[in-house]
């Protein structure tokens, strides 16, 4: 069960690189990288519970920390662009 998740996993991690490297605007990056994060981080955490072992949870939270602190940066930065140029991050 949890091999099968992890290939979830590695799927719709895929399919955020993808949106990250094509994405037309700035913010659907962001949030392309968002998902890639959180599939990274949802495979590690299937992977824990298949070996039953706790070596990379404290991993976990250094991509939790790094993925919000990005998303906010980018966010701040996407909100005073726009509000310099409407038509930015579309």
């Amino acid at each position: 069960m949890t091999l099968a998740a992890i290939v979830c996993f590695l799927i719709a991690g895929i399919c955020g690189t993808y949106r990250l490297l094509i994405g037309p605007g700035l913010a659907d990056r962001v949030i392309a990288l968002d998902l890639t994060l959180i599939s990274l981080m949802g495979a590690i955490a299937a992977d824990a519970a298949r070996r039953d072992d706790a070596t990379y949870l404290p991993l976990l939270v250094v991509i939790a920390i790094v993925g919000f602190t990005a998303t906010v940066a980018a966010s701040k930065f996407i909100e005073q662009e726009h509000a310099r140029d409407p038509e930015v991050g579309r």
